[in-house]
């Protein structure tokens, strides 16, 4: 009798998944139905080559990337700059064709469009900002700026002086996810509130929505974390959520703790030693994620409605339990 109870449960199992798995294979060919067609338009390439005669053609082109302040002669020289020709050098041996960018960039669009058909398809433009690194991607008024000398590998020369925490990221792997960041902290509005939790849940609703636009991406990856910083955070869960409890963080105001858990830095600062040698930075972005997404499973509410709801509403509501 045991035997056929066990058989019954593992079917039930077994059905439960499969279902799982074809639901998300019509929603994924229903998004693979969304036309999305973009062409990246190489400026960094054509900046690189300018000379007196074609700047008037180029500024023309690109009037948003020469501001007026700046006469013919400022770019001329730039152009004939060591530092500049060697870094159009090096964009050029890592980036010699984006066609798979393209095509992830497509994916990404699709997805985007599918939960906000508002989206609109942006002119994408590759450049090159001497490795500033504040503005990797740039979205503004339909314009997509990938800053491309910013993706050139963790190890590379020009990021020598770089503190490792930032360059880390600095990887052609990483450009989908941070656009996808950026168009999601575009839907997602600042709280007025100033609380702990509030950040925690902004974070956590900009990190759902890159989830949903890139189903297909490693946590890791998505999180900015590597393999071994991601198993730590999903090992030690429990523990992160009791020290948030037990120092009373969630209600507090105090702005040293977003510097501490939320944003990019060379740890998480729990001031416990053993702890702080081996927590990743953001901690804190990694449990607003799951806070949100256990509100989505037990709730039932529009993607919109998530957006719209506040931080409180949405942790009382989640039911949010920590994995141990």
């Amino acid at each position: 009798m045991a035997h056929i109870c066990i058989k019954s449960i593992i079917l039930s199992l077994i059905f439960i998944f499969l279902a799982g798995c074809n639901k998300e294979d019509k929603l994924e060919k229903e998004i693979a139905e969304i036309p999305v067609t973009i062409t990246i338009e190489r400026f960094d390439k054509a900046f690189s080559k300018v000379d007196q005669k074609t700047l008037p053609a180029l500024k023309q082109q690109y009037p948003f990337l020469f501001p007026e302040k700046y006469q013919d002669s400022f770019w001329i020289q730039k152009v004939a700059d060591t530092l500049q020709i060697e870094l159009a050098n090096q964009v050029a041996k890592k980036y010699p064709d984006l066609s798979t960018l393209k095509i992830k960039l497509e994916g990404l669009l699709q997805h985007a469009k599918y939960y906000f058909p508002e989206i609109t398809e942006p002119r994408v433009i590759t450049i090159t900002n001497d490795v500033d690194y504040h503005n990797k991607i740039i979205l503004a008024d339909d314009l997509l700026l990938i800053a491309l000398d910013t993706y050139l590998g963790k190890d590379h020369y020009f990021y020598e002086s770089i503190q490792e925490y930032i360059r880390r990221n600095f990887k052609s792997d990483q450009i989908i996810p941070d656009i996808a960041t950026v168009y999601a902290k575009q839907l997602v509005s600042l709280s007025k509130s100033r609380t702990f939790l509030s950040n925690l849940v902004y974070y956590g609703k900009v990190q759902y929505l890159i989830d949903l636009f890139l189903p297909k991406y490693e946590e890791y990856t998505k999180l900015g974390y590597s393999p071994e910083q991601l198993e730590w955070v999903r090992v030690n869960e429990e523990q992160i959520w009791r020290y948030f409890i037990d120092k009373e963080t969630l209600y507090s105001t105090d702005a040293d703790l977003s510097p501490r858990f939320l944003y990019p830095a060379p740890f998480s600062k729990f001031d416990l030693e053993e702890i702080d040698k081996e927590a990743p930075d953001r901690i804190g972005r990694y449990i607003g994620w799951r806070i949100v997404a256990s509100y989505m499973e037990n709730n039932n509410v529009s993607l919109r409605q998530l957006l719209m709801m506040d931080a409180e509403t949405i942790f009382n509501k989640s039911k949010y339990k920590p994995r141990n």
